[in-house]
């Protein structure tokens, strides 16, 4: 499995000066390369090339490597969008690989910049698997708040596959971030207190709309950021780390195009719209792969209406956002936990469940479980 670890570069003032302006010259060179391609509505990699390779390394300055990286930077970002011209920030990131960057040690490097290679010490977190036997391709450096950072592509070997003794289903909401058939209930409370209050704060800027407003926006949008993805990575981790200790399998939601499947009033669009789901999912999955946890993505639609101890499917169940309650057996349990065994069903090909209504007045469902087995 490829990861990125992000290392920080801990180089000197004069360094940092070089690392600099290397940076600046390299997406200087990316925006001539840009508007040849723009205008000539030539956007492939080897045509490129071969009319601006010597300009570009004569009028720049540039090795040759660094002129074949930005080339492939300039192309690869057409192939994803050609509807508009593309203008490359002085500080966006440099593609280094391993002809212009090596890595000597866990503490250092050797970077190449405008005046040459220089070695740099550098630090990352233990828990990152960063192993130089299996560093693979190519290597970003980016500036962060004046502070250069490399993010650097690792090959991490994946734990055997378990054979799992029972599946854990995991469901997400606005409500309760992530809820597990175990029971265990991940709330998310504070972070629909952020969300509203980075909402709130965002909407008196964009009223403002003054150049420092702007500023204060893209500082308090990156802050939000943060606080997802840290939130996101200690839910996904727990519950890893749940299936691990009880050697289970876990099963999520298929979430491909929920963002179309919500219903239409403003709240809840703008609530799902403004959570992370895909994000958790992918986290959960990467993080299971790594340890032999097999992943399971099944069917979603009406699991929050379905009694996971008869199967009766309905909306008359669900009382509330978190009481269920079966109209046909009396079944009395958490809202999201029902849901959540419901996903967990889905997921256990031993135990067919049907994810299609039956066309009968009964209200119970018929036919074969849609599952996905992921890294299996």
């Amino acid at each position: 499995m490829l990861l990125t670890v992000k290392t920080k570069l801990h180089p000197t003032k004069d360094q940092h000066l070089k690392l600099l302006r290397t940076m600046e010259r390299f997406n200087e060179a990316c925006n001539y390369v840009s508007e040849f391609a723009w205008r000539n509505k030539v956007f492939d990699k080897v045509t490129i090339q071969k009319n601006l390779y010597y300009d570009i390394r004569s009028q720049f300055g540039l090795s040759a490597q660094m002129t074949v990286r930005l080339v492939g930077k300039v192309s690869e970002s057409y192939l994803a969008d050609r509807s508009c011209y593309h203008e490359f920030k002085p500080h966006g990131a440099i593609i280094y690989d391993q002809r212009i960057l090596t890595i000597k040690t866990l503490d250092a490097c050797s970077i190449l910049t405008l005046e040459g290679r220089e070695k740099i010490s550098m630090s990352f977190g233990r828990s990152q698997p960063l192993d130089l036997k299996r560093v693979r391709g190519q290597a970003d450096l980016v500036l962060i708040k004046n502070q250069f950072y490399l993010l650097i592509v690792v090959d991490v070997p994946e734990e055997p596959q378990i054979q799992p003794k029972e599946i854990i289903g995991v469901d997400l909401g606005i409500v309760n971030i992530a809820t597990t058939s175990t029971g265990e209930i991940f709330s998310g409370k504070k972070c629909t207190e952020s969300r509203e209050k980075y909402t709130r704060i965002k909407g008196i800027f964009q009223s403002v709309g003054t150049w420092n407003a702007k500023k204060h926006l893209k500082k308090i949008s990156k802050k939000e950021r943060r606080f997802k993805n840290d939130t996101n990575h200690c839910i996904s981790k727990q519950i890893v780390a749940e299936a691990k200790d009880t050697q289970s399998g876990i099963a999520l939601e298929d979430l491909t195009g929920i963002r179309d499947r919500v219903p239409g009033y403003k709240a809840l669009t703008s609530a799902i719209g403004k959570w992370a789901f895909y994000e958790i999912a992918m986290y959960i999955r990467y993080k299971a792969h790594m340890v032999g946890i097999p992943v399971y993505l099944v069917d979603p639609q009406y699991t929050s209406q379905q009694c996971s101890h008869c199967g009766y499917t309905s909306k008359e169940n669900r009382k509330t956002q978190s009481d269920f309650f079966c109209i046909d057996c009396g079944h009395a349990e958490n809202a999201d936990i029902n849901a959540a065994k419901n996903i967990a069903s889905r997921a256990d090909v031993n135990q067919p469940i049907a994810l299609r209504p039956e066309p009968k007045r009964s209200g119970r469902w018929k036919g074969k479980p849609t599952t996905l087995v992921v890294g299996s």
